[in-house]
């Protein structure tokens, strides 16, 4: 028989709490429950997952996943985030500036229901070596260049097409269908942000990562405009880019604070 799955869960709402022991149960993994007092002693049991639901006071989610990703051993266990419903912000929920710094891979908010919440979890367990299609955009030759020259060089990552401009992004895309395209926003023709829009509402299969030079929240808030999966500072090193890539890929935001800006952010707000 194929070992059960553990998932570890800390969550203030036990009826929350029992139905997703229930509907986990049903799917062939071992929930672990767990309180504050005892959370770093049930981590040892190097869960698959946590799950890291609503607390009380407000703060206390955000201080463990700070321990949790300041641990050598822990930190690399993958993590989902629930948060407070909106009416409960106020007592149990996660902060702006504690939501800038998330580093989970999937962030959610109440309510939500175990069986809604397991295919993300599913999607985290069967995560296997599978070959990510990438379309490079960007109207600089070096930069195309050296982005192609790392890239080939995963053996989960494949280029299958180049584009100058974001129209000629925008018609590969819809020609070559690839997982992921990695697009400059400052470009001829068509500018990666109108791309971008294009390629989301053309191509609902294709993720796209965009290349840029401002700085953080600039950054989320023009990703988020426009339908972006997420953004990578051109000047990154390429281990966040590979990240980045594998992240969008697999349906998650990048970075992991942008899931936060994503649920938070109102249309028309600034950043």
């Amino acid at each position: 028989m194929m070992e059960k799955k553990k998932i570890l869960i800390l969550d203030d709402e036990l009826q929350f709490v029992e139905a997703c022991d229930r509907t986990f149960g049903t799917k062939n993994c071992a929930v672990i429950r767990c309180n504050r007092t005892d959370f770093e002693d049930k981590v040892a049991s190097d869960p698959d997952i946590i799950i890291l639901g609503t607390l009380t006071p407000p703060g206390e989610a955000f201080r463990l996943h700070r321990w949790l990703k300041g641990h050598p051993r822990y930190k690399d266990i993958p993590l989902i985030v629930i948060d407070a419903r909106d009416e409960d912000r106020a007592l149990k929920g996660w902060r702006r500036d504690e939501g800038m710094q998330l580093e989970a891979e999937y962030y959610v908010t109440k309510p939500i229901e175990p069986v809604t919440l397991f295919p993300k979890i599913q999607n985290l367990l069967n995560e296997t070596l599978r070959t990510i299609k990438i379309l490079v955009t960007d109207d600089h030759t070096m930069v195309r260049d050296g982005i192609c020259a790392v890239l080939s060089l995963q053996k989960d990552m494949s280029v299958v097409g180049e584009a100058v401009n974001g129209l000629e992004s925008v018609e590969k895309a819809k020609r070559l269908l690839p997982n992921v395209v990695l697009m400059d926003i400052v470009m001829p023709v068509m500018s990666g942000l109108e791309a971008t829009k294009r390629i989301v509402r053309e191509c609902p299969g294709t993720k796209v990562l965009i290349l840029t030079q401002y700085d953080d929240e600039e950054n989320m808030f023009v990703a988020k405009q426009t339908g972006a999966y997420g953004f990578i500072p051109k000047k990154a090193a390429s281990s966040e880019m590979l990240n980045g890539i594998r992240a969008v890929a697999s349906g998650r935001y990048f970075p992991p604070a942008f899931a936060y800006v994503t649920a938070h952010w109102q249309e028309g707000e600034n950043p």
